[in-house]
């Protein structure tokens, strides 16, 4: 099978002192990058729950600066969550984010981090000139990439991980454990048939009076692309945005889901992730469902709209988001899968604090 062959991608150098081990991999950048020995000091750009599952709670000690904006103020209860275990977070250094064009090089320098771990959409967006100029510091530069959405590069970014950060086979072990969820919701689906189910996302961040994005293709569009599903807002719209009120109604959606996140002061949002309430969460997705002709649309008269965490898609515990709107599509094939318990099973095994929260619902 074609993914037995993906760890041969990570090539590992060791020298005969462990101590003094060099390492060399193949970044999802392509780049072949060597580190001269496993890092103390680690400058982490995103996919900050990715990183913790593979090193484990020490890994944490590790962090001297990070983006944080795409942390504290993207998930704010998930950063708090995070800095309640692990306070030392909440004095590394902040070397600004590449998506608000804050992002200081010379900060990140100034850490003084061994290597410094980026999304492969922040590569890009510096630019060859801008890792070379991180690099001529001294300072290694490896891209990972969750954000693809395929099997393949969510397990070569765990594997580099791993290898960068002295930890390649639990970093294996998590590889494998995601490929065999993957391969069983893929096989379930197959087994199933077509489903024919349409289904419509929405960030239900706004509130029920203003429409918020959907997404054409990447985020929650790859997850229903990946389990069958029927995407009305495919072909409606190149990555996200909203779709015309009048346009969903027509395609009468027989399953929506609503992406709910931790945001702050959005009143009328659907808040979901670290700390969210059941029953204010629901009570929230209740409102979406009291918009003008939504009381007829069938996913609202089968009860198949789910509420969805943000935060989970495109990281290693999104199988079980993916395992969710599956269920909504094949009831029957997936009725003993409990997406709920499966993510609370993930952090339970793989990560440093307990998923307090609510990440995964249905509005019944």
């Amino acid at each position: 099978m074609k993914f037995a062959k993906m760890t041969a991608l990570v090539a590992l150098m060791m020298t005969t002192a462990p101590a003094l081990a060099e390492i060399t991999v193949t970044d999802l950048d392509g780049r072949q990058v060597t580190l001269e020995a496993v890092p103390e000091r680690v400058a982490l750009g995103f996919y900050y729950e990715d990183y913790l599952a593979v090193t484990g709670a020490e890994g944490a000690d590790k962090i001297v600066a990070l983006s944080r904006a795409p942390w504290a103020e993207w998930r704010p209860a998930q950063w708090a969550a995070y800095v309640a275990r692990f306070p030392a977070l909440a004095g590394a250094v902040d070397f600004g984010s590449t998506d608000d064009g804050s992002f200081s090089a010379e900060a990140l320098i100034a850490a003084q981090p061994d290597v410094a771990l980026l999304a492969s959409w922040q590569t890009e967006a510096l630019g060859a000139p801008g890792v070379a100029a991180i690099e001529a510091a001294g300072i290694k530069v490896i891209a990972l990439d969750y954000n693809a959405q395929t099997l393949e590069r969510h397990v070569l970014s765990t594997q580099v991980l791993g290898a960068v950060m002295g930890q390649p086979e639990r970093a294996e072990a998590l590889a494998q454990m995601y490929r065999a969820k993957t391969e069983d919701t893929l096989a379930r689906v197959a087994k199933a048939g077509p489903s024919h189910k349409k289904i419509y996302v929405e960030l239900a961040q706004k509130g029920p009076g203003e429409i918020g994005n959907s997404y054409g293709k990447g985020m929650w569009a790859g997850v229903i692309e990946l389990v069958g599903g029927d995407n009305i807002a495919r072909g409606q719209i190149e990555n996200w945005g909203p779709l015309a009120a009048e346009y969903v109604l027509a395609e009468r959606p027989d399953v929506i889901l609503l992406a709910g996140s931790e945001w702050l002061n959005k009143p009328e949002a659907v808040i979901l992730g670290f700390g969210a309430d059941e029953g204010a969460a629901r009570a929230k997705m209740a409102a979406y469902t009291g918009r003008p002709g939504w009381a007829d649309l069938p996913a609202v008269q089968s009860g198949e709209v789910w509420g969805v965490y943000h935060g989970g898609n495109r990281t290693l515990s999104d199988f079980v988001y993916a395992r969710a709107i599956a269920k909504a599509l094949y009831p029957a094939e997936f009725a003993d899968v409990d997406p709920a318990a499966e993510l609370a099973e993930f952090y339970r095994a793989w990560m440093p604090i307990a998923a307090d929260g609510l990440f995964v619902t249905r509005l019944q």
